[in-house]
């Protein structure tokens, strides 16, 4: 008998124990106090450059002294570990499976922010049994003191996976370009979430623009047609990153561009991002930790 059925053995004739898990919100904060931050930074098209903000928003966090997890949930397109130049042996399926800690595959890129390597398994989070739940709630539990904030890289579109993990996240983060396609995807995403699910409130950041001014005018664009035809939508501007020939370079380098060019006009692009997403942004409520977007991801209504 593997490990996973042996915990589905251990756990048989609990569900009231597994029910008060799923529906109590008993977890505490931070090692230092604080509220762990869930954001999720996704996009409505692939090729904007998403996983790349990811990255390199991370160590930003790091270096203003936050403790930053990442989860790679780009199913289709997992880059983190290109970006960062690591080679994870596991991921969460082994957890998924009752084969191994979370604390076993977790694995720490550049300047010590750690990630959660992808996982095709996390698909099917739906078909999960209640032990295989029990079992992520009882792991995820310690890392709202281990860390100040979870990134998660989705997959790009208006899959139910990603659906799922923007749903579960206290806060998104919506990655555009200027390109008419990316707007356009965007939009539809934020129709979907508006309109389906009823979540209001999104950050938008523009991505690969020639200068400030064009950033703000897609913005504007962007959130006239949202305040036109979706009427309570909440749209925050992020501002913009200017593209430039060192990201690139740092992608061949495989090194993030905040360690490779910091003084590049994309690293000063993500610094700001991120001391706005720090500073800028309301308080957020203390529902938002780490365990409590599996408990929202594992019962999402899609």
């Amino acid at each position: 008998m593997d490990q996973a059925a042996n915990l589905r053995e251990m756990i048989k004739g609990e569900s009231e124990k597994i029910s008060k898990l799923m529906q109590n919100d008993d977890t505490g904060p931070a090692a230092d106090g604080a509220v762990p931050r869930v954001i999720s930074v996704t996009s409505g098209k692939g090729g904007v450059g998403k996983t790349n903000i990811v990255g390199n928003l991370a160590i930003a966090f790091q270096r203003m002294g936050k403790r930053v997890l990442i989860f790679d949930a780009d199913l289709g397109l997992a880059n983190i570990d290109i970006i960062f130049g690591i080679h994870p042996e596991d991921n969460i399926d082994a957890v998924i499976r009752g084969e191994k800690r979370l604390s076993d595959v977790i694995v720490e890129g550049p300047e010590g922010v750690s990630v959660i390597p992808a996982s095709s398994g996390i698909e099917d989070v739906a078909n999960l049994t209640e032990g295989q739940k029990l079992n992520l709630l009882s792991e995820f539990d310690d890392l709202n003191y281990k860390f100040d904030i979870m990134l998660i890289d989705t997959g790009a579109g208006i899959s139910s996976n990603v659906v799922y993990f923007n749903l579960a996240a206290q806060e998104r983060l919506i990655v555009v370009t200027p390109e008419p396609t990316s707007i356009t995807d965007a939009y539809a995403l934020l129709k979907v979430m508006f309109n389906r699910y009823g979540t209001k409130n999104f950050v938008i950041l523009l991505n690969m623009v020639k200068d400030q001014k064009e950033a703000r005018s897609v913005f504007k664009n962007l959130s006239s047609v949202a305040d036109k035809f979706l009427a309570g939508i909440s749209l925050d501007y992020a501002g913009g990153i200017v593209g430039d020939e060192f990201l690139k370079k740092a992608v061949v380098k495989r090194r993030p561009v905040v360690c490779a060019y910091p003084d590049s006009s994309s690293s000063q692009g993500i610094k700001a991002l991120a001391t706005y997403l720090l500073d800028q942004l309301e308080p957020q409520p203390v529902d938002g930790n780490i365990k409590f977007f599996w408990k929202r991801f594992i019962n999402a209504p899609v």
